[in-house]
């Protein structure tokens, strides 16, 4: 039997060009498809100065049966190292997309790729091409944060800059054999905005490594950033992990801190700190709020963090809270949950599908600093919860979300579409 060939295409991968959702995401799928034998091709961005010889403490580079071709990622001055500016992502990004999907075309017309796999607007090129190029097209469109309002403020601006992008993945998926939800809660999406019939939508998640995971951290190096920070043995640490941008919810949550810290008999005066792992253009008003509601003396903005120091503070962190506003798959979460922590979370994207009421978490509106605080003061109270949540929430991650469930639904994708 011929051994099956792929061609990956993305925009950004760790540890090329820093590590994020998606970064993670190619490469532990580069990874996983090279361990079970199959010959992978990943077209890329050459890599962010200072990251390609930093695989961000872990250890970790690409496997050397992975073949990578850089394709040149022309961007704007100021629109930051892994172009995150709404001009960046409406231009660059879609002009990337047309030349790193042209390398695809190549390759399958010199026949040596029996499956494109793209993410987001990645494989334009290739959409463009489909109907003369025999390899069928995997298309994960990730969070799809150009066709949602990620800061309410500026929703209709927001909307308008990116119209080219959103353009460029809807040519995209109407190119696709089949088209990837990462989450159940988001096949509703995929079908409205990207106009998929459910017969071309497959829900593979995005999964975690666990072997990894667990090599990463564990409860001595928790203790460690612990004393580290001068934070107790038992005092209570409120982890959040993001970054900052304000659709990340974070002044809400310190909104709803806030309250709490004020309550004083809802959270143990002085013996709990709030840790932010992340950092972005929204630090400053951070600041700021973080101020008007009285938190600086328990907060920590630690800012980015390599990959054992964040797997460190998952350890160290009592309850996990992410109160975004607007969100995709949310690795940060199910990192959390692999850790066996107890989650409380917004109910958007796809957390529905990860943080499950009266089994590993809470649900909250995002938005709403009241019921956070209600369901923080809750999940602190009961110690015993809080173990319990935390062992069903590995538990779901193991079953769910791990490489060995996510990886072998991908390769019977790749299977039924060449059949």
């Amino acid at each position: 039997m011929r051994t099956l060939r792929v061609a990956v295409v993305a925009r950004s991968t760790f540890p090329l060009h820093g590590l994020g959702g998606l970064e993670r995401h190619v490469f532990d799928l580069v990874q996983y498809l090279a361990n079970a034998g199959v010959e992978v091709t990943l077209i890329t961005r050459p890599p962010s100065p200072g990251t390609a010889s930093n695989p961000q403490s872990s250890g970790e580079s690409f496997d050397p049966r992975v073949k990578l071709i850089a394709v040149p990622y022309r961007t704007f001055p100021g629109a930051g190292r892994r172009g995150t500016t709404v001009i960046d992502r409406s231009t660059a990004y879609p002009l990337f997309g047309l030349r790193a999907g042209g390398v695809a075309v190549d390759l399958v017309r010199e026949k040596r790729i029996d499956i494109v796999h793209g993410l987001g607007a990645s494989v334009l090129g290739y959409a463009r091409k489909r109907a003369a190029c025999t390899a069928p097209l995997v298309l994960n469109p990730q969070g799809m944060e150009e066709f949602g309002a990620t800061s309410p403020g500026r929703a209709i601006l927001k909307r308008a800059g990116y119209l080219p992008l959103r353009r460029a993945v809807l040519a995209c998926a109407r190119a696709a054999d089949r088209v990837i939800a990462t989450d159940r809660s988001i096949v509703p999406v995929v079908r409205q905005h990207l106009r998929v019939p459910d017969e071309r939508i497959s829900i593979i998640p995005n999964a975690l490594s666990l072997p990894l995971v667990d090599r990463l951290a564990g409860p001595a190096d928790g203790a460690r950033v612990r004393t580290a920070a001068g934070i107790g043995r038992d005092d209570l640490v409120l982890l959040s992990v993001g970054r900052l941008e304000e659709n990340k919810g974070f002044h809400v949550l310190a909104a709803a801190l806030g309250g709490l810290k004020r309550d004083g008999a809802r959270l143990p005066e002085g013996r709990w700190r709030w840790v932010v792992i992340g950092e972005g253009p929204y630090r400053p008003r951070l600041q700021r709020e973080i101020a008007a509601a009285g938190l600086e003396d328990v907060t920590l903005l630690a800012g980015r963090a390599d990959d054992r120091t964040l797997h460190a503070w998952y350890e160290a962190a009592t309850l996990f809270v992410h109160p975004t506003l607007y969100e995709g798959s949310s690795l940060v979460t199910l990192e959390a949950m692999a850790h066996r922590r107890a989650v409380v979370a917004t109910k958007a994207g796809g957390l529905p599908d990860k943080v499950r009421p009266g089994v590993n978490g809470w649900l909250v509106a995002p938005g709403d600093p009241a019921a956070l605080a209600a369901a923080i003061s809750g999940a602190v109270g009961d110690a015993r919860k809080l173990e319990a949540f935390g062992i069903a929430g590995r538990s779901i991650v193991e079953r769910e979300f791990s490489w060995e469930a996510a990886g072998q639904s991908t390769l019977q994708l790749y299977e039924e579409l060449l059949a």
